[in-house]
């Protein structure tokens, strides 16, 4: 299982450094996050062996009982009496909540999360600076304002022509930074088909810069899944969120 996850590894970011020598970019400003899906803490913790610290998760109480899961296995290990200790520092996974979220699961998920991808109404913004202020967080909760470019009715994320004004509100909240981004394109099997949303959500995140509603904070542009990723980057991803290529695909889930 090591062996397989090294190589996947290694293949998607050799593909992430391929993508940025095609249109001139540094790979160092590419983070790859791995979505986890249904991924055990024992193969996350592979990945975190290989220096990889940047995770990804759709379900918030998935994410807090991973974390919990990993950081309390990564102790235990260097604490091991004698010679069996592992002298390396605790590395703490840094989540990125990426899939949908309800208010109610805002606070579980703040002391653990080190961004949210998907804040896409004011309502949600303001429960995240809420719940911030409540539980004294030392740093703002960054976030990222999600788009719908593939204006799909079923999808979630804002109308494109609803980002800035929901962006001019947010910036009035002390506890929250808007530091870029977010949108899915379309399913296709042809990476190419994602091109137009990426390109639309590249030129969003440049107009809002232009309209200084954003400070040196704002730097980042998620899209990308392992079907499209390389296209993403080419299109200006800053974080592209890889889980099959990385895992390989879902298992199927028991009938009940």
């Amino acid at each position: 299982m090591n062996e397989r996850i090294k190589e996947n590894l290694y293949r998607v970011k050799a593909n992430i450094a391929e993508a940025c020598a095609r249109v001139g970019r540094n790979p160092a400003n590419v983070t790859l996050i791995a979505v986890t899906k249904d991924a055990e803490p024992t193969v996350i913790r592979s990945l975190m062996d290989l220096d990889h610290e940047h995770f990804g998760e759709s379900k918030p109480q998935e994410l807090t009982r991973r974390n919990a899961l990993i950081c309390e296995a990564m102790q235990r290990r260097i604490e091991l009496p004698g010679l069996m200790a592992d002298p390396r520092p605790v590395i703490r996974p840094k989540w990125h909540m990426i899939g949908h979220l309800q208010r109610n699961k805002v606070k579980a998920i703040l002391p653990v999360v080190d961004y949210i991808h998907s804040v896409d109404s004011l309502r949600l913004a303001e429960e995240i600076n809420t719940a911030a202020a409540r539980l004294g967080l030392e740093k703002k909760v960054k976030i990222l304002l999600q788009v719908n470019t593939s204006e799909e009715p079923q999808k979630q994320g804002l109308a494109v022509g609803a980002l800035i004004p929901l962006a001019e509100q947010i910036k009035t909240l002390p506890n929250i930074q808007v530091c870029g981004l977010m949108t899915m394109a379309a399913l296709s099997d042809n990476p190419e088909n994602s091109r137009f949303c990426f390109g639309r959500l590249r030129e969003l995140f440049e107009e809002m810069k232009g309209e200084r509603i954003t400070g040196p904070e704002f730097r980042h542009i998620s899209m990308g899944m392992s079907q499209d990723y390389q296209v993403a980057i080419e299109e200006g991803a800053t974080m592209v969120r890889v889980g099959t290529a990385l895992f390989g695909e879902r298992k199927p889930q028991p009938e009940i």
